[in-house]
């Protein structure tokens, strides 16, 4: 009898043992962001840090990589639990678009929040001499890293310009920072990036020399066909040297998560970043363009965790 009592509290001491381990388990929170140089990253690091902070037992952690396309398809692949996107790469991601870098619908993306708009920037060295898309003929650009939204972006562009690649005299496939510097060395004449407005990299750029912002026009916009790319300005005075406002194509960003993150952790994480956006702001001056009545444009289902804040705050009903 005084073995089965004794077996009896050793097994409930280990019961409890157990529920406290599953209840203390961590969180793991791993964020998808793109280059060091871009906007993605800094924002990623301050979302870490709020996580980290508020979330009991969130263990956070920043990955830096090629951004929107690669982003996702880790997401589905469950290496990832929060992830930054560009809108469109998001929609041909939900299709399982192949051109565009996904070769079957990733159908466990959910929406936590839409964010701020991109930009599409065509930055180039004034000396090339390129004040108009069709300038960019037999010259040297690079185009975002390969089938990054960046690049699917500037194909886009570049056909409803009139244009292919092989009117360019070269193209590179490279990311923020190393185009900025090969156009500083002379290696380079332009770039087309996507990012939010004064992206370090291009701030950058236009503090070390003369550079012209190519505008794109609203009848380009227009020729692309997508919804997703919508008129936008990059005012004056965003860059150095940037004298005048520069018409070009707004897309919205997004912050992406999966079905594999639960209700309450998502929830957790849509209410801290509407909580925190002064802190975001201060990480990059992009993120002063999020607000709350946007959060839920998107191409794929919201986040039932996501979707509990906002009928919380009355924007959903």
């Amino acid at each position: 009898m005084k073995l089965i009592r004794k077996m009896g509290v050793i097994g409930a001491i280990a019961a409890v043992c157990v529920s406290s381990a599953v209840w203390a388990a961590p969180k793991f929170i791993n964020i998808l962001t793109g280059g060091t140089s871009g906007v993605y990253y800094p924002l990623g690091v301050a979302l870490s840090q709020i996580y980290g902070n508020h979330i009991e037992g969130a263990k956070t952690s920043v990955q830096a990589t090629k951004a929107s396309v690669e982003n996702l398809n880790l997401l589905q692949a469950g290496r990832g639990e929060l992830a930054f996107s560009i809108g469109d790469s998001v929609a041909a991601a939900w299709k399982g678009d192949e051109e565009a870098g996904f070769k079957k619908p990733l159908d466990k993306l959910r929406l936590l929040a839409a964010i701020y708009p991109n930009y599409i920037q065509i930055v180039a060295n004034k000396d090339a001499g390129i004040k108009s898309l069709a300038d960019l003929k037999g010259k040297r650009v690079s185009v975002g890293a390969p089938k990054s939204g960046t690049e699917l972006n500037a194909r886009a562009i570049f056909a409803a310009a009139g244009l292919t690649y092989d009117d360019l005299g070269k193209v590179e496939f490279l990311p923020y920072a190393e185009s900025v510097e090969l156009i500083k060395n002379r290696q380079l004449d332009a770039t087309l990036q996507s990012s939010g407005l004064g992206m370090a990299a291009l701030r950058d750029l236009a503090a070390t020399m003369s550079v012209n912002f190519v505008p794109i026009p609203a009848d380009v916009i227009a020729k692309t066909g997508n919804a997703a790319f919508q008129a936008g300005v990059i005012p004056a005075g965003t860059y150095d040297g940037q004298d005048t406002d520069v018409p070009t194509i707004a897309i919205q960003n997004l912050l992406v998560t999966t079905t594999a993150v639960s209700d309450d952790v998502a929830y957790q994480m849509t209410k801290l970043l509407f909580e925190n956006l002064d802190y975001l702001g201060n990480a990059h001056a992009a993120a002063k363009a999020i607000t709350l009545d946007k959060a839920t444009n998107s191409p794929i289902p919201i986040h039932p965790g996501a979707e509990r804040y906002y009928k919380e705050v009355g924007l959903l009903k």
